[in-house]
């Protein structure tokens, strides 16, 4: 599976690859340097071996620009998949205070959970 992240969720992502493969599943975790540009090949080429991807930002949900590179994956490698593309990102809140912060971004729990619902839908 290919696990697309950037910022501070990559440390969440290689974590929750490295639970997953305590599991027997492989995960593949790209680090997306920018986001314009893009580097949507890599992206592409990664998910085309796995066949599953589990996004993950910290920002909302609605309007992020996890959804950006779905649209792409969905217009140019809807082929590829085998399951639906996975998001986990922030929710359509405002960020609450930091002692509350913890609880609105995506963890290393929530990522294995939507990775492991990628491998249930086929």
């Amino acid at each position: 599976m290919t696990l697309v992240t950037w910022g501070s969720q990559v440390k969440e992502c290689l974590e929750a690859a490295d639970a997953l493969a305590e599991d027997g599943i492989s995960a593949e975790v790209i680090d997306v340097a920018t986001l314009k540009p893009l580097d949507f090949d890599t992206i592409a080429e990664s998910v085309s071996r796995t066949g599953r991807v589990v996004i993950v930002h910290e920002a909302a949900r609605t309007g992020g620009f996890g959804g950006e590179i779905a649209a792409r994956l969905a217009e140019h490698s809807m082929y590829d998949l085998l399951a639906p593309i996975e998001r986990v990102t922030g929710y359509d809140t405002p960020i609450p205070l930091f002692r509350l912060e913890m609880k609105y971004l995506p963890s290393v729990e929530k990522i294995v959970a939507a990775a492991k619902r990628t491998l249930a839908a086929s």
